[in-house]
């Protein structure tokens, strides 16, 4: 029998809906969740559009940027339409030499010397202009020392189809050698991670690169993106705050030979200090980007990979497994396991909880397939919580 899904309730194609049952899947708990905007996409784009922009002619202040940034599509038509203009503009000043000087209508035989020789139509201009422009030799139409206005043209065509072939090679150049395409082969984990690592609860996340290639003096930096409102009342919706990111190099830069785990430890002053397990799931506000950046080794063009994780796609209590390994003298990376993780003993408090707690826990045991109670001195809170270490 064919089913039907209903505010994520899967229901017989056959079935009639009460009035009482259709009210009650209309209740929010019923209703799917609106899952928020992202500022930063998993790619690495930036969801952002720009609308109402009143000084478009800015960017033809700056023309080359303008064609490198367009689709390839448009910058191929931009390019065949600027050499079909040029063609059709000197092959038209092409014939008015010719027609200036009576070339058009002069008879084959006893004719004056012509500025151009074999133009006596339009369409001849016009090839002699593609000749004149893509080649450095002539057929039977060539320029003659006759017309000094015919050999001014000449010199001002030629300098003009090297100014476009010149834009044209750079802009090509730039759009296959841009950095965001050094930028697809960095990854990032799909998920973030929270657990516990020398005592404090962090985030933590993974990052690769799949080339050979080194990225050199590559740097990371992670900001949380939240809405927040200013004491005076002022919205912000999109507010970033910096998080400090800790690597097991220390400090913000990274060797990036091999996979690495980067962390925040979540202390006073993060903004994820008071973040429960509870909030990732009911968290819509919270959105943490994280960016790489480098200069690529055999280019040397600066180039940056973004990309974001929010509440839901947090995991608290996991923690990555390992994939690198030691082979016939070699490490060897193990990519098929790059985003695994696997249940870690993790409390379920906010840092601030923790470090509130610290004193009165005791030494946290961990033994394989286990369920581990850790119990406050005060009678007041007795937390309890089941660790396993089976992969998730």
């Amino acid at each position: 029998m064919a089913m039907l899904s209903r505010k994520g309730i899967i229901i017989p194609e056959d079935y009639v809906l009460t009035p009482r049952l259709a009210e009650d899947l209309s209740e929010p708990r019923f209703r799917a969740r609106e899952r928020r905007a992202r500022f930063v996409a998993k790619n690495g784009a930036c969801n952002v559009a720009h609308k109402n922009i009143r000084e478009q002619g800015r960017f033809l202040l700056d023309v080359f940027t303008t064609l490198v940034d367009l689709k390839w599509p448009y910058t191929l038509l931009t390019f065949t339409m600027s050499f079909l203009c040029t063609w059709l503009l000197f092959g038209m000043v092409w014939w008015l030499i010719a027609f200036g000087h009576g070339d058009l209508d002069a008879p084959e035989d006893g004719a004056p010397v012509p500025c151009v020789t074999s133009v006596r139509s339009f369409t001849a201009a016009f090839l002699f202009s593609i000749e004149v422009q893509v080649t450095i030799g002539f057929g039977g139409r060539m320029i003659t020392e006759e017309c000094p206005a015919a050999i001014l043209a000449l010199i001002v065509q030629n300098i003009a189809g090297l100014i476009i072939n010149a834009i044209m090679l750079g802009c090509i150049f730039m759009k296959t050698a841009q950095a965001h395409r050094r930028a697809e082969t960095l990854i990032f984990s799909k998920h973030a991670v929270i657990a516990l690592r020398g005592g404090r609860l962090c985030l933590m996340f993974r990052v690769g690169d799949l080339r050979k290639s080194m990225i050199i003096s590559a740097t990371i930096r992670m900001q949380a993106v939240r809405k927040c409102t200013s004491p005076e009342g002022e919205v912000m919706p999109l507010h970033q705050i910096d998080l400090l990111v800790e690597n097991p190099a220390g400090g913000s830069g990274i060797f990036l030979v091999a996979p690495l785990i980067v962390c925040h430890r979540i202390e006073r002053g993060s903004p994820l200090y008071d973040l429960a397990p509870g909030d990732l799931t009911h968290h819509q506000d919270l959105e943490v980007i994280v960016i790489l950046e480098g200069v690529v080794e055999t280019t040397g063009i600066t180039t940056q990979a973004r990309t974001s994780y929010l509440a839901d796609e947090i995991l608290w209590g996991q923690r990555f497994v390992p994939i690198v390994s030691e082979e016939d003298g070699k490490y060897s990376v193990d990519y098929s396991k790059f985003g695994n993780t696997v249940r870690a003993p993790t409390p379920p408090w906010t840092a601030r909880q923790l470090e509130e707690n610290r004193g009165s826990l005791s030494p946290l045991p961990v033994s394989p397939r286990s369920i581990v109670r850790r119990r406050n001195a005060s009678k007041k809170l007795r937390p309890r919580f089941t660790i396993s270490d089976e992969p998730s």
